[in-house]
This record gives C-alpha cells, sequence and structure tokens, in this order.
C-alpha cells in the first residue's frame, strides 16, 4: 500500500499528465517542529510547526513551470496542473531541461542502513525546555558570565517524498535534535559573547546540556579584553568551528552552476592542484547517522561517493542534469531542490584528510600568529577568488595564546589559500562535513 506522500506525489503526477504535461516531477513534504527558547530563567519563546507542501514542475517539450502550494486538495492539485501547464506554454525554451533517463533512476536503497530517523518518541515542550534551561544554567555558573543571550532547543520530523513521470517514485524520513547557548561575558563596552551547541539525528547522540552551557560560557570568558595586532602578514589558523567555511568556498566554486555561467575562480581548474599533496575531499552521501546523507538526489539518481578533490588535484564539478549536460558531462547526482525551485547542484556530506598533529602541536609550530574563531560578514570575490572577512579569536606568540582579538580583517586569495594549509586532527567526524583546524601561512591583518 502507497503511503500518504507517494500517494499524493503519484495524484499531483497523473493530473499534470491529464491536463497536458509532456513530462512532470513533484516533490513532497510533510514536517513537524517543536522549539523553544529559555532566556533568565523563564520561557521566552515556544514554537511548534505542522504542514505539507507540494512542488510541482511540468515539461512542455524544452519549457518548463514550476508551481507550488500547502494546500494538497484534489481541487488544489488541479488547478495547480493547470496552472503550471498554462505558464509552461509560453515559458522560453531551455535546451538543458529534462527528466533523467529512466535507466539511470534509483531503483533499490536501504533507508533503514543509513539511519536517517530516530524511532525514540518526539522529546516533549517541557522536556525541550528543561534542556535549555539546563544550559543556562550551567552556562551562568561560570565565573565571568554576566547573562545568557539564549538557550535554545527544537526537534523536527521530515519526510520527503520525489517522484516523476519518468517512473521514479522515492521518500524517506529524516529527524533532528539541537540544542545551543549563547553566553555574554564582561559589562557595558567590555561585554563579550560566544556560544556552543550541538545537532544530532538521533537524540542519544546530542551532548549534554550541561557541556553545552559550560563550553559556551567558557568561551565567551576567554574572549574578554580583546586587543588589535599591527597590521601585517601572519600566519592564521581557522578553527576547526569555523575552518569548513574555507572549504566550503572551494565546493561554491567547483558547483556546476557556477561553472557553467563562468563566474567561479576554478573555472579553468580541472586536473590542476587546487589543494596540497596529499590532502583529498570525498563526499560521501551514505554515512550512517549523518545529517547530509540521502540514498538518491531531487532526480531520482543513486547518490554515491565521490572525489572532488584528490591527492590536491580537483577531479569533479559537483552536477545535476541540467547543468551536466550545459558542460557536456553527466550529472554527479547532486540535485537538490525545493518545492518552489528547479533542481540545482548541491554537496552532500564531505570529508577533508585529517592530518597528523593536534591543533595545539600547529599551534606550536606556527609560532607568532591569529586562531580566528569567528567570521563576520565576507567580501569574496566569485571570479577571481581574493577573499576579505571580518575576524575574532586569539593572539599566539611563540605557539601559545596570550590573548583575544577582535575587529580584525583578514585578506588572501583563496587559491593561494588552500594550496597552502596544513590541516589538525581535530574534526568532528559526526558532522555532515568533517574538516580539522587549518593553519594558513601568509596572510594579510588589518588591525591597529
Amino acid at each position: 500500500m502507497k503511503n500518504s506522500l507517494e500517494h499524493l506525489s503519484q495524484t499531483a503526477l497523473d493530473i499534470a499528465l491529464k491536463a497536458g504535461a509532456e513530462a512532470a516531477d513533484v516533490i513532497t513534504l510533510e514536517g513537524s517542529s517543536v522549539a523553544v527558547d529559555m532566556r533568565a530563567g523563564a520561557l521566552e519563546h515556544a514554537e511548534r510547526a505542522e504542514g505539507t507542501d507540494i512542488g510541482l514542475r511540468v515539461l512542455i517539450g524544452q519549457k518548463q513551470a514550476i508551481v507550488s502550494s500547502s494546500n494538497t486538495s484534489e481541487a488544489t492539485l488541479k488547478e495547480m496542473a493547470e496552472r503550471a501547464v498554462a505558464m509552461a506554454r509560453i515559458a522560453p525554451d531551455d535546451p538543458y531541461i529534462g527528466l533523467a533517463d529512466p535507466a539511470d533512476l534509483a531503483n533499490s536503497w536501504d533507508i533503514a542502513a543509513l539511519e536517517l530517523a530516530d524511532s525514540s518518541p518526539e522529546p516533549t515542550p517541557e522536556a525541550l525546555q528543561d534542556d535549555a534551561s539546563r544550559a543556562e544554567a550551567a552556562a551562568l555558573s561560570i565565573a565571568g558570565v554576566s547573562q545568557v543571550q539564549s538557550a535554545s532547543a527544537s526537534y523536527g520530523k521530515n519526510k520527503v517524498h520525489i517522484a516523476t513521470s519518468g517512473g521514479f517514485s522515492g521518500g524517506y524520513t529524516r529527524t533532528s535534535r539541537s540544542l545551543s547557548c549563547v553566553a555574554i561575558a564582561g559589562e557595558g563596552l567590555g561585554m563579550e559573547r560566544d556560544y556552543d551547541g550541538d545537532g544530532r539525528i538521533f537524540q542519544a547522540d546530542l551532548r549534554s546540556a550541561e557541556e553545552i552551557g559550560q563550553r559556551a560560557a567558557e568561551r565567551a570568558v576567554e574572549r574578554l579584553d580583546p586587543q588589535k595586532p599591527k597590521t601585517g602578514a601572519y600566519p592564521v589558523m581557522f578553527d576547526e568551528r569555523i575552518s569548513s567555511t574555507l572549504v566550503g568556498h572551494l565546493l561554491s566554486a567547483v558547483s556546476g552552476a557556477m561553472v557553467a555561467r563562468g563566474s567561479s575562480w576554478l573555472r579553468d581548474a580541472m586536473g590542476e592542484d587546487v589543494l596540497p599533496k596529499g590532502l583529498s575531499i570525498l563526499e560521501d552521501p551514505h554515512r550512517v547517522r549523518i545529517s547530509g546523507s540521502r540514498p538518491f538526489d531531487a532526480e531520482g539518481l543513486p547518490t554515491k561517493p565521490r572525489y572532488i578533490v584528490e591527492n590536491g588535484v580537483l577531479q569533479s564539478w559537483t552536477l545535476d542534469l541540467a547543468n551536466a549536460r550545459k558542460l557536456g558531462l553527466q550529472s554527479t547526482a547532486n540535485a537538490a531542490r525545493g518545492t518552489g525551485s528547479a533542481p540545482s547542484p548541491s554537496v552532500w556530506n564531505i570529508g577533508l584528510t585529517q592530518g597528523t598533529q593536534s591543533r595545539d602541536a600547529l599551534l606550536s609550530d606556527m609560532g607568532t600568529g591569529f586562531l580566528v574563531t569567528s567570521l563576520i560578514g565576507s567580501t569574496i570575490n566569485p571570479n577571481t577568488g581574493d577573499y576579505s572577512r571580518g575576524a575574532s579569536g586569539f593572539w599566539v606568540e611563540n605557539g601559545a595564546i596570550t590573548h583575544a582579538v577582535n575587529e580584525v580583517t583578514i585578506a588572501g586569495n583563496l587559491r593561494d589559500m588552500l594550496r597552502s594549509v596544513t590541516p589538525a586532527n581535530d574534526a568532528r567526524t559526526h558532522l555532515s562535513r568533517v574538516v580539522p583546524s587549518l593553519l594558513v601561512e601568509g596572510l594579510t591583518l588589518a588591525g591597529a
């Protein structure tokens, strides 16, 4: 027997084809979430949301149109289909759109093996409130903390189903449980803040509220009495908390959409060194209990592990069907979509090769430089890779942290930065992006 989302998706497809679509695909999302925020020992905000959304894409020749709705009655589906067909008939031709070849579609998968959903009961609002309260209390128990800006706990359960007129139909359920705390240390103009948090698929894997609150507080206290370094060129270490942003710029640059537009600073770098020898970036959408895992993409193609970078050399763009056709390549099964948008390339779980040294050992090797723990704003030129970001963190002298630093701008070029990185061995392996602390030589710091 078909489940409710599968039935709804198939119904929408049937109606679209009867309305005049030559081909169609549909994504249906059903979600529920509950979240609470605590402040000053009292409940500041509580929210629960539930709903079902559907997105229908119809194709007529090389024209397409997309409509979406949160009303899933049959009458609404019929109206959606008719409107989409009318829109598609007057849309401009796009030679690259089209559904996947039926022979390429995923035809078997083991959802249970990926462990994307926790079968334990949804937490009550009272349980979430207790988590947030304990995190707040733990933060306030640390000397130097003046207040807790927020302590938040949430739970979500989402179902997705994708179906195409080409013969694909598949879906899965994903759960999430999170807890975070933002602590403020000091008073008046000398106040500093920092955070800690955790998010997991399985509630039992979540770190304790006390640990999260305490660590947020300790980080805030560590940031008191910041100073500015002198302007100059220094080695910079990107702490593990924010190092994935650096790799994220590379991942954005290898997006097939960026490359096809000619707006990527890596557009001519296929087969060239983009990382030091020995470092690779492996995408693995089949990691167990990881938020970015999935058995198939939004176009029904089977996902599989692939090297984006291998031994320092760029190996692959990130492609959906349309951008793959633009580049004369095959999709890498990386299509993602929402209910109101066409498929576009997106990266799943990635891991950067970890180093052999701890972060502290790399700091010792660094000598004098800047440890970045927070980034603020950004000016990134997507065509050239020129990089400039506001940053805060800690100053390092003779391999040891001496004081906090804020209101600094770091600048360089991503192509040069990434080819000079040295990784530590401190990446958290339960994250979707497993990236350790990264040491980069010779960045420009604009300080005092």
